[in-house]
């Protein structure tokens, strides 16, 4: 069996310099992400059963910014339905077809959605 070769990515952002003067400048600072106003953000309303044993699901993607603003949207959403859901991997999935609902209170927080596919 082969090893696997490690990248630099694999080093969890370690930095190493034989320079004396190397302060690590912008590795040092962690940058927080932020997350843009809602008139700023491209939402898709996606349809889906694939993968989940015939269960329609409304998906939405493109969300930008902090995963507990993205917690925080889906959490409303899924409220405002009053159905169950989801936030896996920048998505939000949301139990049923109801993607007429989330476009809507998404458009009146302000956010643009384009419906995508079915």
């Amino acid at each position: 069996m082969a090893k696997k070769k490690l990248g630099l990515e694999d080093l969890g952002g370690f930095v190493f310099s034989t320079d004396d003067d190397f302060d690590g400048g912008e590795y040092n600072q962690e940058s927080e992400e932020q997350t843009p106003p809602p008139n700023q953000q491209r939402l898709e309303a996606h349809f889906s059963n694939k993968g989940r044993g015939g269960k329609i699901v409304t998906v939405i993607k493109g969300f930008e910014g902090k995963d507990e603003d993205l917690n925080i949207l889906g959490k409303q959403l899924k409220k405002k339905c009053g159905v169950g859901g989801s936030v896996k991997n920048g998505e939000i999935i949301i139990q049923g077809d109801v993607r007429e609902k989330v476009m809507q209170f998404l458009k009146e927080d302000g956010y643009k959605v384009k419906r995508v596919g079915g």
